[in-house]
């Protein structure tokens, strides 16, 4: 073979397996994606936003709905207020120089107490608006039941954490 055709070669060589390896990620991302989409679609409905849930309604019975619920809402905040109130004051006695472990316990104890009046109360309120509604809404809307609060809540200043069963 003469220089040319071997560079010829050498050149036809290089681009297939860079094409094949660009196939090769390609694929690999490509699957990727696809399981993540499918695991989305699997996931449990208390992802989804609350107010994706209340869309599907009939447009009077959406804005009863939702009107209802954020109410209930501003009625719990107080509760979920002291629920970070009393879990931030556990965490600076934690830091403290004179930590007293049976304060730092009442006061997680007092956090989820708070904590579980709010979602009795959110949980009581969405119950009654559910016994409102017709069976098809009934059974869209039942989601809600299956929402869960956030599990990390982070003091960030001006931020304010809001449980996930909060209508914004």
């Amino acid at each position: 073979m003469s220089p040319r055709t071997l560079k010829i070669a050498l050149a036809a060589s290089v681009a297939l397996n860079l094409f094949a390896v660009a196939a090769g990620a390609t694929l690999l991302v490509g699957r990727a994606d696809v399981e993540r989409r499918l695991d989305a679609q699997h996931r449990a409905p208390r992802d989804r936003p609350f107010m994706a849930v209340v869309e599907g309604l009939d447009p009077e019975v959406r804005d009863r709905v939702r009107d209802t619920l954020r109410a209930s809402a501003r009625t719990a905040h107080p509760d979920f207020e002291e629920t970070r109130l009393k879990r931030r004051q556990a965490t600076a006695l934690a830091r403290s120089a004179d930590f007293d472990p049976a304060r730092a316990t009442a006061l997680l104890e007092q956090s989820r107490a708070a904590e579980m009046r709010g979602r009795a109360r959110l949980e009581a309120d969405a119950v009654a608006v559910l016994a409102t509604l017709e069976p098809d809404d009934r059974a869209a809307l039942s989601e809600i039941l299956t929402r869960r609060g956030r599990t990390v809540v982070r003091d960030k200043g001006d931020r304010k954490a809001r449980p996930a069963g909060a209508p914004n």
